[in-house]
């Protein structure tokens, strides 16, 4: 009997190339919920159910690592009120979406400056990453209260540290070297760099997102709003992603 888990392999087989690192800015739950004539903070809940969706796609895709801009640095800008719906939103996910994905064997990690955000946020966070830590399937890495120029500027401030404490010399400075002390260091070494870069809405720029890491990444564009966009919407990413050509500066 052909069952559609049958059938999904199959599909799955005809991709050659899987990314091993997808990296998404998770963009307009605002304009879809302006859309129904919903408060924003209703896109932002949608948004939840899209990104589980995803994140068992792309496990079932095979994918390693797929990075997720939750929150950026900018963010605290907004009303609010919307910013205190979206930080209790971690909360919600543990409670909701982490015992499946726990099941899927999906291990979840955190980049961002932690130590910024509510209490009750930090501590769903913290239980998530505890309960999942064995797990040895798909990383789910969110990017929470992340920038990525304070990143990099964190980053030079712990290697000029690390210079006057004379544990190297300025000339042992390398790319690799400071690599490691970005906040993606903790992800496995192959998989620190995102390989395709994803953004809903219909919006073309980074917005302060893994600039170091996405030197080589490959770029993919959609208008879909992220509430609408699902695992078969990721899977036409990752088609595209089959026809692109990744010379990284050869020829």
């Amino acid at each position: 009997m052909f069952t559609f888990k049958s059938k999904r392999k199959k599909e799955v087989k005809k991709l050659a190339k899987i990314p091993s690192h997808i990296a998404i800015i998770m963009d307009g739950n605002g304009r879809w919920a302006k859309k129904r004539m919903k408060p924003r903070v209703f896109g932002h809940k949608a948004g939840m159910d899209a990104l589980q969706d995803v994140t068992i796609g792309a496990s079932d895709l095979g994918v390693k690592v797929l990075t997720v801009y939750a929150f950026s640095t900018e963010n605290w800008t907004r009303p609010k009120d919307e910013v205190a719906f979206i930080m209790r939103l971690p909360v919600e996910f543990f409670e909701k979406y982490v015992p499946e994905l726990h099941k899927n064997n999906v291990r979840i990690t955190v980049i961002g400056e932690r130590e910024k955000l509510p209490a009750p946020t930090l501590e769903a966070l913290e239980r998530a990453m505890d309960l999942t830590k064995h797990n040895s399937g798909l990383i789910l890495n969110f990017a929470l209260n992340y920038g990525g120029r304070a990143e990099i500027t964190q980053a030079v401030k712990l290697i000029a540290q690390d210079v006057l404490d004379a544990r190297f010399n300025p000339g042992d400075i390398t790319e690799d070297l400071l690599a490691n002390y970005l906040m993606t260091h903790q992800l496995p070494y192959l998989y620190r760099d995102p390989d395709l870069i994803i953004r809903t809405s219909g919006e073309k720029r980074l917005s302060n997102f893994l600039p170091w890491q996405a030197a080589y990444s490959e770029f993919y564009f959609t208008d879909t709003l992220w509430p609408d966009f699902d695992r078969e919407a990721l899977r036409l990413a990752v088609e595209e992603f089959n026809r692109r050509n990744r010379r990284f500066g050869g020829v």
